[in-house]
């Protein structure tokens, strides 16, 4: 494709060494247009057919450049057919129109446009150009009949291999919005069936022998009892010719024909694939592995029932470069379940037991964050200190990953030495902690509240607490009541710059039989709310379960409040007794 062809390749999602070739052969001509109708990209056969150069029609308005109608004139752009193919996304053809060549000279030409789309969006306008020649009798009509039908075959093939990009473009974007393997394939099956092929499965290797059959997707009103080809199927290995057991183990895709999808297993795997392409009625099967070079992760088979449509070469191509793309999108939501995994499970062993503190009562819970999204750094703590006071901790570090695991770990066990013994104000504590961050932990940034329980056994009580750029502790008193205590509020960690005022901390006398509430941003926040509407939301559902016993309380509420977050929760409840 001559000057500005990686840029049309990219509008259509395509790798540029898959299709390149073929247009640079095509013996018709062909142009590329941009959303705007300009050209960015001919092939040879153009050039030569419009009398210009590629460098001369690249940026070029193409209908403004060269389209007219039959007797030479400019078609108005509003009752032009072409631009209405490209604002409208649709496809189109010209039977009897005429382009102006570079010499000045017109030809009569036919064409075809099909748009190129991207999630429902058009990028771009693909143009199949032919040279049509005036009427000369009988002879010529029969010329005429087999020029168009050349020409038809022509149109046909671009419009499916522009049908074959779109759907390229449509599955590597989809593939992307997730990590989580199931959902990745149950959107694959659903963008492969009907659009490629009647049947879909994908079998994927687990361990170094076992295969199992994830995923199985066929036409609207099958029979439910298809399903049960899914599950655990014969380990992919031995010497044998089942297309299946070859890809598998690395080998190149396969193209089978009826005979072939009827000949006789010759292995425990090919007996259960068999099985499956006759219960099917396949006639035309298609099996390409998922990765590339010695990093395949299963394989993807496509069936087709239909004895006039079988698979060609051109679909190989196609499905290859899906098998590719999905391979590498289950190599890497499998490494990202191991990572996070091992994150969870770290973060989860580093949340310390609730300690026994007379009448007082105490509940926290630890929510990951949904399936698909990464690991935080979000904890929470309570112990006893040297003078007998409760100290509450809730905080967050930035970051998602082992790395932020990794920070919360250092923070939570510094914090724990630098409160121990310490019986002034909480704020003092966190400058501590503040200023010995970048020193001796990974955390560059963190939020956190420190607060201080203190009194005797029977009360009264008096909190003591500091914020460091954290969302309000949230206090339910007996008589109804809920407020946040937004007082004592200061510099997330890591935002200090050289020296500066002491962190503030605040005071609040406690009633009896109050509740107070200590918790994560991830609480709160909702994709597409603000935070004020999180914030009024826990209000009313803290409110609602105030008098519910504390457990069922911390269970209830992250029920209420996070469908649809993305972030995981830290929940530390504390209620004081009832004289």
């Amino acid at each position: 494709m001559r000057l500005g062809g990686e840029r049309a390749w990219r509008l259509s999602g395509a790798e540029p060494g898959l299709w390149q070739q073929v247009f640079e052969q095509l013996g018709m001509a062909v142009a590329v247009a941009d959303p705007e109708g300009r050209i960015v990209a001919v092939n040879p056969a153009a050039e030569r057919l419009l009398g210009r150069a590629a460098a001369a029609m690249y940026r070029q308005d193409l209908h403004d450049l060269c389209h007219r109608d039959p007797v030479g004139a400019r078609i108005p752009r509003e009752r032009c057919p072409l631009r209405r193919a490209l604002v409208e996304g649709r496809s189109a053809r010209g039977d009897d129109d005429s382009c102006l060549r570079g010499d000045g000279r017109l030809v009569s030409v036919s064409w075809s446009a099909s748009p190129l789309t991207q999630g429902g969006t058009v990028k771009g306008v693909v143009v199949l150009i032919a040279e049509t020649v005036p009427h000369r009798g009988r002879l010529w009509e029969r010329a005429e009949r087999a020029e168009q039908a050349e020409r038809a075959a022509h149109t046909t093939a671009l419009e499916s291999l522009t049908a074959r990009l779109t759907l390229v473009t449509e599955i590597t974007d989809v593939l992307g919005q997730t990590l989580e393997v199931d959902e990745a394939l149950a959107r694959l099956g659903r963008l492969l069936v009907p659009r490629l092929a009647d049947w879909a499965a994908v079998d994927l290797r687990v361990g170094s022998r076992q295969v199992h059959r994830v995923a199985v997707t066929g036409p609207e009103g099958r029979d439910a009892r298809q399903e049960d080809w899914r599950g655990p199927v014969p380990p992919g290995t031995g010497t044998t010719g089942s297309p299946l057991v070859q890809v598998l183990n690395g080998g190149d895709p396969v193209l089978q024909d009826r005979a072939d999808v009827e000949a006789p297993p010759d292995s425990p795997l090919a007996t259960v694939q068999g099985a499956f392409l006759r219960a099917t009625g396949a006639t035309s099967a298609l099996v390409v592995p998922l990765g590339a070079g010695r990093h395949i992760t299963g394989a993807l088979t496509l069936v087709r029932t239909d004895p006039a449509h079988p698979f060609d070469t051109g679909d190989v191509d196609v499905v290859s470069d899906i098998g590719r793309r999905v391979g590498l999108v289950i190599d890497n939501a499998r490494r990202y379940g191991r990572q996070r995994a091992v994150a969870e499970a770290m973060q989860r062993n580093l949340l310390p037991p609730l300690p026994r503190h007379g009448r007082i009562q105490l509940a926290a819970r630890y929510q990951p964050a949904p399936a698909g999204s990464q690991v935080g750094g979000d904890w929470y703590d309570a112990f006893t200190l040297r003078d007998g006071t409760l100290a509450l901790v809730v905080g967050d570090v930035v970051g998602h990953d082992l790395t932020a695991a990794a920070g919360m770990a250092q923070l939570h066990g510094i914090l724990r030495s630098l409160a121990w013994d310490h019986t002034g104000p909480p704020g003092a504590v966190v400058d501590r902690l503040d200023e010995a961050m970048p020193a001796i932990t990974i955390v560059s940034m963190a939020t956190l509240v420190l607060a201080r329980l203190e009194g005797p056994p029977a009360g009264p009580w008096t909190l003591h607490w500091t914020s460091a750029g954290h969302p309000p502790p949230l206090l339910l008193t007996p008589d109804g009541n809920a407020r946040y205590l937004e007082n004592g509020q200061g510099l997330l960690l890591g935002a200090r710059l050289g020296a500066m005022d002491p962190r503030p901390s605040a005071v609040q006398k406690l009633p009896p039989g109050a509740t107070l509430l200590l918790y994560t941003d991830g609480l709160i926040e909702v994709p597409g709310s603000d935070l004020d509407t999180g914030l009024g939301r826990l209000r009313g559902h803290a409110l609602s379960l105030a008098h519910e016993p504390l457990d069922t309380l911390c269970d209830e509420l992250p029920a209420r409040m996070s469908p649809g977050g993305t972030d995981d929760i830290a929940l530390l409840a504390l209620r004081l007794p009832v004289p």
